[in-house]
C-alpha cells in the first residue's frame, strides 16, 4: 500500500489518541522512522501489522481499527488534495458508489502502482444498495463499512451498511446493503 494509507493511520492515532499512543503503536508493530513518503509502495504487511497493534494498544478488534479507519480516510484524503477528485466522483452517495471504480482508475493516474479494489454498485431500491467489493487483499472489508459510513457524512446522507456476504467466510467477494436517507430530506451540493 502507498505511504499515503499508512500515514493517515499516523495521523488518525495521533488526532485521537496523541502522539504517545502512535509512538506505543509503532513499536509494538516493530516500524521504525519518523513518517510515510505518500508517494512511497510500502509492503501491505506492513499495514496490517499497524493495525494489529493499534488493534492491542487500544483494545479495540482490528475490524473496529478498520472501520474507524476508513471513515477517517474520507475526511483524510479531501484535506490532502485529493477533494476535487472526490468531488469529481458524485453529488450523492449512491452516485459516488457507482462511481468508485472511475475514481480509482483516475488515482492510478497518480499512483502507477496501486492496486485498487474493484466496487460494483446496484439500486436494490430507491433507498437501498447493494455494494460488493472485490479485492486481492484481504481482511479490508471493515474499512469498507466505515468508507461507506464516512461518506455519509460527507454527503449528509444518514446510512446504515449490513455485511451480506463475506470473503472470509467463502463468498466470492464482500457484499454489503446500504441503506441511505438524505438528512434533514436534503443532499448536500
Amino acid at each position: 500500500m502507498y505511504g499515503l494509507v499508512n500515514q493517515a493511520i499516523q495521523d488518525m492515532i495521533c488526532q485521537k489518541f496523541g502522539e504517545p499512543t502512535w509512538q506505543e503503536i509503532k513499536c509494538h508493530a516493530q516500524v521504525e522512522g519518523q513518517g510515510f513518503l505518500s508517494m512511497e509502495a510500502y509492503p501491505d504487511d506492513l499495514t496490517h501489522r499497524l493495525v494489529r497493534a493499534a488493534s492491542v494498544v487500544l483494545s479495540l478488534s482490528p475490524a473496529e481499527v478498520m472501520q474507524a479507519f476508513g471513515e477517517y480516510w474520507v475526511l483524510y484524503t479531501a484535506e490532502e488534495g485529493y477533494g476535487e477528485l472526490l468531488e469529481m466522483a458524485g453529488e450523492s452517495l449512491p452516485e459516488f458508489l457507482q462511481n468508485l471504480d472511475e475514481l480509482h482508475a483516475r488515482v492510478g493516474v497518480m499512483f502507477p502502482k496501486l492496486q485498487p479494489p474493484s466496487f460494483d454498485c446496484e439500486e436494490e431500491d430507491d433507498r437501498t444498495l447493494r455494494l460488493q467489493y472485490s479485492s486481492h487483499r484481504e481482511g479490508l472489508a471493515p474499512m469498507v463499512v466505515g468508507l461507506v459510513k464516512g461518506l455519509g457524512d460527507r454527503f449528509e446522507t444518514s446510512v446504515e451498511i449490513t455485511q451480506i456476504q463475506s470473503k472470509a467466510e467463502g463468498a466470492q467477494n464482500d457484499e454489503f446493503l446500504v441503506h441511505h436517507r438524505p438528512e434533514d430530506g436534503l443532499n448536500k451540493d
